[in-house]
């Protein structure tokens, strides 16, 4: 509690801090460059699922608020997921390290600071790194994920929908990007024009551009990332057996020359978590929190469908035990219909070195509720783990806001080594399940057994062959996979037969805000 001596300014934000439930720390309030250390700045536990905002500059210290928050709700049994965008995070699992500067930050904020490691998982996208593979079926990416990886403009991405539903009503199982290559190509071939005709608004040009946009992708090693086995997002939601909420990392650094793929393969893991996790309201603590790094680079060239799809995700995934923090730069990189909904802001230093940065430095200042600072100077002149934090009370009322200095996490601030980490993969119970990829039976070999095979030339008998009938059964023979493909497939009661199952697998497969395929697990 504030002292006599604490000014009244900082008393009266203190107050706005003062919360019965369990809270999280982030902080001592700062005025005019002084830390007070009986003034905290804290977040409850039951308000992290309205969301939340991390900016500010490069270098101010987001990364180690995300730490510092991630180890806290670990702490207290809630399951954490960090994308680890520089490679920096994976030091979350380690104790971490003692020194002068850790000594007196603690001093500062009033912080009893002890190293501590948390428990965690490391993942990486396909394979690429040391963590467990995640991988998605193109099935379960859904089309409007795939439009944004591949950078098709709407009416491609209407038209990428038009296949999706052509191969589920067909019973085309979409595992892997070959899978989805060889529809489209089916397709625009001669023997799937009379098809193509049947898919209203998908035109052969546009079906051209879809399949060379996947190629690109393909030669450029993405298709790593898609097939089987596909990730259960439901691992993300585990704790140990002592309590403590696991810490998931996605290592990234593998696939930074793809900024679209990585982050919208993280819009991904919200999206299936919004479909399989049942409504649960607002609970005393969230499920998961879930850290979305650059999170700009997620909204850039995003289509109008697409950025509606992210909207009502956020909006609703609340109700699931979700909750949601957007780290990036300044708040204009998230659209003002997603920022509008993230309740917990925690705004590093800005800086304004040019026209452009001074208009976003004046943009954040008009998002944060009124306040007794100068903001536009506090968030020029804030240091290295200093922000200007405001997030939702108890009661869901904003708090005051507060320049802060934030504590220091308790983990290593740093990579641990790689040995160290290939030793916590190793002994994952997760790595025998999902390291080796896996090819099913699916749309490309189904296509491929479908291609008609040329007819043999005919040959003449060899002269003096007393009996030239013996090689009439050979060219009979039922056997034959050309032979009893093409006698099944030409069969009138069998073709009914694969329209009807294909059709009624179709109508099976429900999808959702971003065409998702719905799973049973």
């Amino acid at each position: 509690m504030p002292s006599a001596t604490t000014p009244p300014a900082v008393r009266e934000i203190a107050d706005g801090y003062a919360f019965t439930g369990p809270a999280l720390d982030l902080g001592a309030v700062l005025l005019d460059g002084t830390a007070y250390p009986d003034a905290q700045v804290r977040i409850p536990l039951g308000v992290l699922n309205r969301h939340g905002l991390v900016a500010g500059a490069t270098g101010t210290g987001k990364t180690k608020t995300l730490q510092l928050i991630a180890e806290q709700l670990s702490a207290q049994g809630v399951p954490v997921f960090l994308a680890d965008i520089k490679g920096d995070v994976s030091g979350i699992a380690a104790p971490g390290a003692p020194g002068d500067r850790t000594t007196a930050r603690a001093a500062e904020v009033g912080q009893e600071w002890t190293p501590r490691g948390c428990p965690a998982e490391f993942y990486s996208l396909g394979g690429q790194g040391t963590g467990i593979p995640i991988r998605a079926t193109v099935t379960s990416f859904g089309p409007l994920l795939l439009a944004k990886v591949l950078d098709l403009n709407e009416t491609q991405e209407s038209s990428l929908s038009l296949v999706f539903h052509y191969a589920d009503r067909q019973g085309l199982e979409l595992y892997d990007l070959k899978d989805l290559t060889a529809v489209i190509g089916h397709l625009t071939s001669p023997e799937g024009k009379e098809e193509l005709r049947t898919i209203g608004g998908l035109s052969a040009a546009t079906a051209g551009v879809i399949l060379r946009a996947l190629t690109v992708l393909e030669n450029e090693g993405a298709g790593a990332f898609f097939g089987e086995p596909e990730f259960d997002t439901a691992e993300l939601l585990r704790t140990t057996t002592d309590g403590q909420g696991l810490v998931s990392v996605l290592e990234l650094p593998a696939v930074q020359d793809r900024p679209r793929l990585f982050s919208t393969f993280l819009m991904w893991l919200l999206a299936d978590l919004y479909q399989e996790l049942p409504e649960v309201g607002d609970l005393d603590r969230p499920k998961l929190v879930f850290f979305f790094d650059e999170a700009h680079l997620l909204f850039k060239g995003g289509s109008k469908a697409f950025l509606e799809a992210i909207t009502q995700t956020v909006r609703l995934i609340r109700s699931k035990g979700i909750g949601i923090f957007f780290v990036t730069q300044t708040p204009k990189d998230v659209p003002a219909e997603v920022l509008a909904q993230l309740g917990n802001r925690v705004q590093h230093a800005l800086r304004a070195f040019t026209p452009d940065d001074a208009k976003a430095l004046k943009a954040t200042v008009s998002t944060f509720p009124r306040s007794s600072y100068d903001l536009g100077t506090v968030l020029t002149s804030l240091g290295t783990g200093e922000a200007v934090v405001t997030v939702l009370s108890e009661k869901g009322a904003p708090t005051p806001v507060a320049a802060t200095r934030l504590r220091a996490p308790q983990s290593l601030m740093g990579p641990i080594e790689e040995g160290a980490l290939r030793a916590v993969v190793d002994a994952s119970p997760l790595t025998a399940r999902y390291r080796d990829a896996i090819d099913r039976e699916s749309a490309y070999e189904k296509l491929a057994a479908r291609a008609p095979r040329p007819e043999p030339a005919p040959v003449e008998p060899a002269p003096r062959e007393p009996a030239p009938r013996e090689p009439a059964p050979r060219r009979e023979e039922p056997t034959g996979a050309g032979g009893l493909l093409g006698s099944l497939l030409s069969n009138p009661t069998v073709k009914s037969f694969a329209r009807s199952a294909g059709k009624q697998l179709g109508q099976e497969i429900s999808r959702s805000l971003f065409g998702t395929s719905k799973r049973r697990r």
